[in-house]
């Protein structure tokens, strides 16, 4: 697939989720607003899943939209800055399933369908089945 990061590139990808991931545990530790808050929003980025329902090319904007660095890092960038606790804790969830997104290898979308992303294939478009 063009476009798509492969080999060692595709391993550093992974590597820098997993890196983002733990700093982000980490800086939640001290940081955060509770353990419990963190686990019951950080799966909040994947309801984006729901622009699926309009088409590939709506959902592959709204998965991007939810598991890009760039509002997860404005507002944790807001909540360090203002000293804002929450909008820090929202901002490190986020970043955190980002950066467990990535180790996983789900990467952004492409308008193709939601198994086309940056890190290469992923489930049925992996596999060659639609």
């Amino acid at each position: 697939m063009s476009g798509a990061a492969t080999g060692d590139v595709k391993f550093l990808l992974r590597a820098e989720g997993a890196c983002v991931l733990l700093v982000s545990l980490l800086a939640y530790s001290k940081f955060g607003t509770g353990w419990g808050t963190f686990a019951l929003f950080f799966l909040a980025p994947d309801l984006s899943f729901f622009g699926y329902l309009a088409g590939p090319r709506v959902g592959a904007a709204s998965y991007n939209a939810a598991h890009s660095y760039i509002g997860a890092l404005l507002i944790l960038a807001t909540g360090v800055l203002l000293i804002f606790p929450v909008a820090t804790s929202v901002g490190l969830i986020w970043c955190a399933h980002i950066g467990f997104d990535r180790m996983l290898g789900y990467g952004l979308k492409y308008s193709s369908g939601f198994g086309f992303t940056h890190l290469g294939l992923i489930g049925r478009a992996r596999s060659g089945k639609s």
